[in-house]
């Protein structure tokens, strides 16, 4: 592979949009060649708008472009185990977005294909690719705030009051909790592993999807997760770390900062400021390119067993409140 990364999307809804035109936005190492949806109208449009050479109608055409490097798969996540599948079976690397699957068996399949063919697969997990995220990192492991105690995230919204809406879906795996709880999910996890114990409790919607839920992570160190997501209520989306040594806190919009407040026992409260492009997908583009030219198959940024210990506390958490797809 040279210098220049050829990308293909696989979609053509609102985040493959802004995925593209942040890929569009990067230096000359990344181009974008292609792109597939069900539809061949759709990825016309789509191309047009992006000046994007390549057009499929179907996704199996784009998996078998030999002059595409890496798939970006931007499907809604119920349809990721079969769009990620076929790009793997193809031998295209691929940058999956979130939440990686609808269950832990979906990822564990998609997982083992990958490890077993050698071929590049990664979670578009953008929280753990931000420079602010990975400071935090950096400091919690250098011991900046002692043990940690308490991580506390929450990340809620006000939804379409409307069953037919796919966050009301069951088909769709629809809920707040695979939407958007797994950004403070995987926030815990980052710092903490996967936990020992999950508690949960949650509201559901009629048809029987979760409307609210908040999670308690408990960790054999005693350090505990106090978790929440929510399709109706706006929440502060915020989180913090808490250590015996001092804590972290994040403002608003936790799972893409621009920075933190680092308080530690006698000492001034610091600003910790990073300098990045709000809402950019480039960190995890550049990371997915690092990775293709340094022949890497998976990313220590977003490492797939983490991946796969997010699903599991996620399918922890559907079972205790009672949330079963179709299929399962």
């Amino acid at each position: 592979m040279g210098r220049r990364v050829r990308w293909g999307v696989l979609a053509t809804g609102g985040i493959a949009a802004s995925f593209t035109r942040d890929l569009l936005d990067m230096p000359d190492d990344a181009e974008v060649v292609a792109v597939a949806s069900r539809t061949a109208a759709s990825a016309r449009a789509f191309a047009e708008r992006f000046g994007i050479p390549r057009a499929y109608g179907s996704w199996a055409e784009l998996a078998a472009d030999d002059g595409v490097d890496v798939v970006y798969v931007a499907t809604p996540h119920a349809a990721h185990r079969a769009a990620a599948g076929l790009c793997l079976e193809a031998g295209r690397a691929v940058l999956c977005e979130k939440p990686f699957t609808l269950n832990a068996r979906e990822a564990g399949e998609l997982v083992a294909l990958a490890r077993e063919r050698g071929t590049f697969l990664m979670e578009a997990m953008w929280m753990y690719c931000n420079p602010a995220v990975r400071r935090l990192v950096e400091l919690v492991r250098d011991g900046a705030i002692g043990e940690i105690r308490t991580v506390h995230a929450d990340f809620g919204l006000v939804a379409p009051d409307d069953p037919g809406h796919r966050l009301r879906d069951p088909a769709a795996g629809g809920g707040a909790l695979l939407d958007l709880g797994v950004y403070p999910v995987a926030f815990a996890q980052l710092l903490l592993g996967e936990p020992d114990r999950v508690a949960a409790n949650a509201l559901l919607s009629p048809e029987g999807v979760d409307l609210n839920t908040g999670v308690l992570l408990g960790w054999d160190s005693g350090a505990a997760g106090l978790l929440s997501c929510s399709v109706v209520a706006d929440t502060p989306l915020t989180a913090s770390v808490t250590g015996t040594a001092g804590r972290i806190e994040f403002p608003r919009g936790f799972f893409f900062p621009e920075g933190f407040t680092l308080f530690r026992d006698g000492r001034e409260p610091e600003e910790v400021r990073v300098e990045l492009r709000r809402d950019s997908y480039q960190y995890q583009a550049a990371e997915v390119m690092r990775c293709l030219r340094a022949g890497e198959s998976e990313s220590p940024l977003v490492p797939l067993d983490g991946t796969l210990a997010v699903m599991r506390t996620l399918d922890a958490v559907r079972e205790l409140v009672g949330v079963r797809y179709p299929g399962e």
